[in-house]
């Protein structure tokens, strides 16, 4: 063992690349740092020697001095001078042949004296507080699949491995107060600063006569003139000249221009690319590159839903693609980029309640049945905590009062819950770096030892200013290129998806009676229960129900008022005259993010950045901030004319409703695969529940599904 601190930021980028390559080059069983490793990146690093499993203290247990002198040399001579430590702990452990901690401190001490090295005392923590110490026993049974009562597990000898004060550690060192005034040394030495915020893109090469910006400028306007026609509307380049001027200035044209290279790729490998996902959609710079797929100007689509020009932060872009088909993709990225600069990101799993409870009861060496019946008491959930449960559940609260064993395991799980259980990788997220990724950020094998992700998981990533991207599987994609491709191969038809008309009478008839299995997002018994009452019969109604058909809206009623409106069994409002245009596609009802910032624009005078930070605390509840956008709201409707109370009426109209509002660029977006899956089955039903269920290849529940779906 050996402990080393960043010095300072050079250190700090050392540490990354010796855990990087220790933990992929260097990789067998564990990962592995021998000394010429460690010598390669000992700049800016503080070493001490660790614990009682270090090399020099475990020389001197041995009986072996000078052994323990050679390492300490060799080490004093890797780091600068006066940055490796020779390091003494006191939990009160006894090696197996009988040497006691004090004794090996003095040793270590006396060493210290004779070489000339500082001296450090420190604790072994594996634990923050002493009461941790029963959890931590309990992860470590987990860990070995072993039992609490076991007299032969792995087992740590006592209480004392955690965070100890000042004053603890001065009775447990009191012989060496220098020891622990070096702790404050060390500290002062380290002055680390790990920069956020900051963008760091990958560069992207243009060609020679450009700068990133115009070529970026140049190749939307061959996009629009493709889509709009030539020349093109004055709103299309007034709209593309705005959006430029936000993207320009943060430095992020690039992110673009990459985005749309890995896009186009795609499409001209034969992959399938989903219209767009989320806000991205909003914004025409993407729709001219062909990352998305939805004019967001004849959708009423808002750029600042995408990207607010007041927040200093990355796009966020996720795509989707034929899921038999997206690690092509990124193959491609990790070839373009290089393999040491694209890495898939760490997830870390936490231990939840059922799990815990089960875990807690196995190690408490409970037969499985005692803890099973607990767990299922926990509510069904995937979120759900044991706290929650016991207020929520009286069966389970009187069990837990009254049964000893319950509160037993129940107690143990408690301490065991949230806790990080292992690894993963992120279904999706891709990270494409300017330089070797362990410049920022470390690198490790997965666990399967097949590809190299990092060490900070995404939220990290991104914070970091890295490109974070999402590659995401979509079984839709794949089921529309096999449907397509059945068509030429039945019929002798070259159909393209993204031509199909939106104002087809065939789909919205197959539509209007439900007869959706296998259609994208409609399939669901609920959802054609919905198509049958609403009878869509516009690309807008597809859109909306997409947004409508969720938990919140469903239970607060929105859904039946839509519908009602749209049946004419209600009368179809706009506040005022002057919101019909914001409000008309869904008959006067709110219900997108889109709408609420449109129309604190159009009536309050809010400009599109300060709607943005209105939609997004409106819909976390963020009261500190609503509170003096109330006040603008009502005082910007009167200035333009509005009258304050219709002003004050519709803010309170608003406000329950905007946590269940939707992202209209999202659902746009999505409404668009969900037309063409439609199409696909009401012209070529055969050919379309054949790509459906060679979909589903091998999973039979779905398949027998379909094939019923099929017989009827």
């Amino acid at each position: 063992h050996l402990l080393l601190l960043a010095k300072n930021n050079e250190g700090y980028r050392n540490l990354m690349g010796l855990v990087s390559e220790a933990a992929v080059g260097g990789f067998y069983y564990k990962p592995q740092v021998d000394l010429e490793l460690l010598e390669k990146y000992s700049e800016g690093l503080i070493g001490t020697s660790a614990c009682m499993s270090g090399i020099v203290s475990k020389s001197i247990e041995l009986g072996q001095p000078e052994e323990a002198r050679k390492w300490a040399e060799e080490y004093a001579r890797i780091f600068a001078p006066g940055d490796f430590y020779l390091e003494i702990q006191q939990q009160g452990i006894t090696a197996d042949n009988g040497v006691t901690q004090k004794q090996l401190n003095k040793a270590i001490a006396s060493l210290a004296g004779e070489m000339g090295l500082p001296l450090v005392g420190t604790n072994d923590i594996h634990y923050l507080t002493r009461e941790e110490a029963k959890t931590q026993d309990l992860l470590l049974c987990i860990g070995t699949n072993s039992v609490v009562d076991d007299p032969k597990r792995m087992k740590f000898s006592c209480d004392e491995f955690y965070m100890k004060s000042a004053e603890e550690m001065g009775a447990a060192l009191v012989e060496y107060p220098e020891a622990l005034a070096n702790t404050l040394e060390i500290a002062e030495k380290c002055d680390v600063s790990i920069e956020f915020g900051k963008i760091i893109l990958p560069v992207f090469k243009v060609p020679e006569q450009h700068t990133t910006e115009s070529f970026l400028r140049e190749s939307c306007i061959v996009g629009l003139k493709e889509r709009y026609g030539d020349p093109l509307p004055d709103e299309v380049v007034e709209r593309l000249d705005y959006e430029l001027s936000i993207v320009g200035p943060k430095g992020i044209a690039a992110y673009f221009l990459i985005v749309q290279d890995f896009t186009t790729w795609a499409k001209e490998h034969g992959i399938g690319v989903g219209p767009g996902r989320g806000s991205a959609a909003g914004s025409i710079i993407a729709y001219s590159l062909g990352i998305t797929n939805l004019d967001p100007l004849a959708n009423g689509l808002l750029f600042e839903r995408f990207l607010n020009p007041e927040r200093t932060e990355m796009p966020d872009i996720d795509m989707d693609f034929d899921d038999e088909r997206r690690g092509e993709v990124i193959d491609y990225v990790k070839e373009k980029y290089g393999t040491e600069k694209v890495a898939q990101i760490i997830t870390f799993g936490t231990m939840k309640a059922r799990a815990a409870v089960r875990d807690a009861g196995r190690v408490l060496g409970y037969p499985y049945g005692v803890p099973d019946k607990i767990s299922k008491m926990i509510l069904d959930d995937l979120g759900a905590t044991i706290d929650e449960s016991l207020k929520a559940n009286t069966e389970f609260k009187a069990e837990y009062e009254a049964n000893a064993d319950t509160k037993r395991i129940v107690d143990a799980a408690r301490s065991l819950e949230h806790i990080t259980r292992g690894e993963g990788v992120h279904a999706a997220g891709v990270v494409i770096c300017r330089d070797p990724l362990s410049t920022y950020v470390p690198v490790k094998y997965d666990t399967k030892g097949g590809s190299v992700i990092t060490q900070y998981d995404g939220p990290t990533v991104a914070d970091m200013g890295l490109l974070k991207m999402d590659f995401l599987g979509l079984r839709t994609l794949t089921v529309i290129a096999k449907a397509v491709e059945n068509v030429r191969r039945n019929h002798g038809v070259d159909l393209v998806p993204d031509d199909f008309p939106l104002d087809d009478p065939k789909t919205f008839a197959l539509l209007q009676k439900g007869d959706t299995a296998g259609v994208f997002q409609v399939e669901s018994p609920g959802m054609r229960q919905l198509l049958k009452r609403m009878k869509p019969t516009s690309f807008a109604d597809i859109v909306a129900i997409l947004a409508l058909y969720r938990p919140g809206p469903l239970k607060s009623g929105m859904v039946d008022d839509f519908v009602d409106r749209k049946a004419g069994k209600k009368p179809i409002t706009y506040y005022d005259d002057r919101l019909k245009e914001v409000l008309e596609d869904t008959y006067g009802a709110i219900v997108y993010q889109e709408q609420v910032m449109r129309i604190s624009m159009t009536m309050s005078g809010f400009s599109a950045a300060k709607a943005d930070k209105l939609r997004k605390a409106m819909g976390k509840k963020q009261l500190d901030v609503l509170e003096p956008l109330e006040k603008d709201w009502v005082e910007g409707a009167a200035a333009n004319g509005y009258d304050p109370k219709l002003a004050a009426s519709l803010w309170a109209d608003i406000l329950p409703f905007a946590e269940y509002a939707f992202n209209k660029s999202h659902s746009a977006a999505y409404g668009l695969l969900t037309m063409q899956t439609a199409y696909l089955k009401a012209h070529y039903p055969l050919d379309y529940m054949a790509a459906v269920l060679t979909s589903y290849t091998g999973k039979t529940d779905a398949i027998v599904k379909y094939v019923a779906e099929c017989n009827r």
